[in-house]
This record gives structure tokens, sequence and C-alpha cells, in this order.
């Protein structure tokens, strides 16, 4: 029967696509908000609240994270867990679920947020009954993956199976304590938690949702499509598992840097800041473990575009878990606080780290589910590159400048003790910065496009008849 003899590749690109065409439609609403922070006046839609600054920046954060990430993550974890355990999906159209599941939580996010019709929690702004739908996705998303695993026909589970394991359960706990509520009707639910134990549970889960879901499931995809790009083993397999355990037991703790300085308790503050400092070994140790898998094949990065994404991604994962480490000192994080170095440092992780990742792992995957070895035109996965790594540095140099003269400025204090400069000087200082911003998400906006049509065009030469989707037999014993 075709069921046991073929892989589950339907759902897989599914994913794929659709995680090219929420990453135009996330970063296309990125630019808008902001060429609405740099041009306060330019938009013709002025007073129409649904397409307000307010209402657009959380669409952009669940497109981009939820949407592209979350799509990038399913069409990945649902490859890699059939490919290195040889075996089929579990679930039979449980997979299908999913896919069709999560695509109706996006729209109706797409539709409730411009609307105001929000939680008003970071990352998880969806009302109650979104809520119930992304629990019962989720659920069967954990089915399938670990129904997978148990039906594997090798003993050994590979590393990147851990990684996206410990996503999704952990993703799971957040996402249901976290939006546990009262509700009062159909698009308005209150939290369950009073006050400061509310932002406590906030910040467990939103910077546990940038640990789990945007760090831990994306080293699994690097564990295994960096590797394959190489074509060069783990540099050291023993560190990936040590890589693994220290950081899913360090990373749960360290929510509280997002609260110093506010009602919770110092001793609560000071525990996130410690775990956060404790972070910096396993991720640089994960960092180091990626870029050293190409020893012997580091002149693979001159010709190779989507090595240079993989590794590259690397670099910014490297700087991004340097930096966070340091900005949860309390007394870096009284500087840095509510600026936009904040801002910066987000989406060095987010553009430099999470979207290369997920661009380089899909420039390898995308051809392979349509019969091909490589995309359409590797020149223009080139040229994406360097419009990608162009736009993330203007971008984050642009905000990292603009935080620390924003922090500096909001401290200088005269003689007398008396402010030195107003609040909308240090907004008007800013605005050059902001110009930089939009022109560097704009290049990055760019470099999706130029993969909409690469894709396009790698799909339309192909054949989804003729991907590698073959089960290997079980070995002889």
């Amino acid at each position: 029967m075709e069921s046991q003899t073929t892989y589950n590749y339907k759902v897989v690109r599914q994913f794929a696509i659709m995680t090219v065409v929420w990453g135009i439609v996330g970063m296309l609403v990125g630019v808008i908000v902001a060429a609405q922070l740099a041009f306060p006046d330019l938009f013709l839609w002025d007073g129409i609240s649904w397409l307000s600054y307010g209402r657009l920046r959380p669409l952009h954060t669940n497109a981009v994270i939820f949407a592209f990430g979350g799509s990038a993550l399913f069409a990945t974890s649902y490859y890699i867990v059939q490919r290195t355990n040889q075996a089929r999906l579990f679930g039979g159209p449980l997979a299908a679920f999913t896919f069709w599941g999560w695509t109706l939580i996006i729209l109706l996010a797409a539709i409730t947020l411009p609307l105001g019709i929000t939680s008003g929690k970071e990352y998880a702004e969806l009302e109650w009954p979104i809520d119930l739908l992304i629990a019962v996705v989720w659920v069967a998303y954990a089915v399938v993956f670990f129904g997978t695993i148990v039906k594997r026909k090798v003993k050994h589970i590979y590393v990147a199976n851990w990684f996206f394991g410990a996503f999704i359960l952990t993703v799971a706990v957040l996402h249901i304590v976290n939006s546990a509520f009262v509700p009062v009707t159909l698009t308005k639910g209150y939290s369950f938690y009073p006050g400061a134990i509310d932002a406590m549970i906030q910040w467990w889960y939103g910077h546990n949702a940038v640990g789990f879901f945007l760090t831990t499931a994306f080293l699994g995809m690097m564990y295994y499509f960096i590797p394959k790009q190489a074509e060069r083993p783990v540099y050291s397999y023993r560190l990936s598992v040590v890589h693994f355990w220290a950081l899913v037991s360090t990373y749960m703790w360290a929510g509280p840097h997002h609260l110093h300085y506010t009602a919770l308790p110092d001793w609560a503050q000071s525990v996130g800041m410690i775990f956060s400092l404790i972070l910096l070994a396993p991720s640089w140790g994960g960092m180091i473990n990626g870029i050293m898998t190409l020893s012997g094949a580091w002149h693979k990065l001159r010709t190779d575009p989507v090595l240079k994404f993989l590794i590259v991604s690397l670099s910014f994962y490297g700087m991004s878990t340097f930096e966070g480490p340091m900005m949860s000192i309390k007394t870096v994080n009284a500087l840095s606080h509510y600026t936009d170095w904040t801002v910066g440092h987000v989406h060095s992780g987010a553009l430099g780290w999470v979207a290369m990742v997920s661009i380089g792992s899909l420039y390898y995957l995308i051809p392979r589910l349509f019969g091909k070895v490589n995309m359409y035109s590797m020149k223009l996965v080139e040229l994406h590159f360097w419009t990608a790594t162009i736009g993330v540095v203007l971008y984050i140099a642009a905000m990292w400048i603009a935080g620390v003269m924003q922090g500096l400025m909001w401290r200088a204090v005269n003689a007398d003790g008396t402010l030195t400069y107003s609040f909308i000087e240090s907004v008007e200082r800013t605005y050059p910065f902001y110009y930089v911003r939009l022109l560097g998400g704009a290049l990055f906006l760019l470099g999706m496009f130029f993969m909409a049509y690469n894709t396009w065009k790698t799909v339309a030469s192909g054949s989804s008849e003729e991907a590698d989707d073959a089960i290997p037999a079980p070995a002889a014993h």
C-alpha cells in the first residue's frame, strides 16, 4: 500500500508554500507600521482605526511569528520527523487537520486584531475562542509528531527531534496556562490571574515563546539542514545533546527579566537576570556546534548561497543570545528598557536568526518536495541572501543607535535635577533612524518577493510525483 511506502509530503508542501506567503504578508505589515512611525502624516487612512499603528503592530508580530515562523516549523518538523525516523506521519488525516486548523487561526487573527478584538497580552493577543482553537490544533500536532516517533523504524531519536519535541510540549503548557480566562462575551474574556501575577505569567509565557517557539524549535531545523546542506556530520553530537538539556532546563526561568523595576518582587527579577546570564553558555555552545559543522567544508560558503543563509543565521543567533543576557542585567536594562534598542534586539533574532534559518531551510526543502535538487535560480537565492543581510544590518544598527540615544536622553539631568531633554526632543532625534529602519525592512521584504518568484518557478518546473518520498525498507537483522 502507498501509505506504507511513502512519506506524507503533501502537508509539508502546503506548509512550505504558505510559509513564503505568510512571510510576505507579515513583513509587508511590518514595513507599513515602520512607515507609519517614520512618516506619521503619510497615509490617507489616518483616522481609520483598523489601519492604525496600534492595531497593525500586533497583526505584524502574530503574522511573522505564528504564521510565517509557525508554518516553517510545521513544514520542517513534519519533514524531519519522517526522514530521521523512516516512518510516515502518524494519524492519517490529523496532519491535514493541523494545516487547515492553523490556517484558520491565522485568518481569524488577521480579522480580529485590526478590529481591536484583543486580550492586550504580548504575543498572546488573540481572544479566548481562538485560544481554544489553538489548543486543539496544537494537541493534534503533538499527536502527529510524537506518534510518528513512536512508530519509528530506527532505534535512535535524532537530536533535532528532541528540540522539536521540547518546543511542542512547552508551547502547549505555556499557551494553556497563560491563556486561562474568564469568558464574558464571545469576543471578550478576562485573565484568570490578578495584577502582578498576571504580568509574571505573561512574561513567563512571552519570553518562552521566544525561547521555545523562536529558538529551540529553529535549532531543531538547524541541526538537520546545516549537516545536510554542508554534507558533513554535526561537529559534535555529544555537544548537541548537552546543548539541548542545558537550553531547555534554563530558558524556562528567564522571563522575569522583562519586568525589571516593576511591581514584581526584587528576588523574582534577580532570578530572571541570573538565568538569563546562564543561558549564554548553552546558546553559544549550539552556535559553535552549528558553525563548526562546516569544518572541512568552509570552501562551500563561497559558492553555496543556501549555506550562507544557514551559517549567517547562526551568527545572528550568537549575537542575539549574547545581547539578550547583557540586556537582562539590571543596570543595562535601566538604559535599554522601553527604548528602540529592544526593538533592534528582537529583530536581530527574528530577522537575522529565525527568518534566515527558515529561508535557508526552505531553499533546501522546496526543490526536493518537487523532484528537484536546487531552486529554479541559485543566482536569485544569492541576490536574496545579500538583500536580506544588508536589510537586517541596516535595521538593527539603526535601532541600536536610536535606542542607546533615547536611553541617555531620558536619563540626562541638569545640575538642578530637572530633565535636560523633553520626551518630544528624543522623538525628534529618532526620526533619521526610523528612515533607516524602514529601508532595512523594505530590503528584507524585497528579498521575500525574490523567494516567492523563485519558489513559483521551481514548483512550476517540478512535480510532486518526482519527490524523493519513498521510505527505505528496514535493514535486515
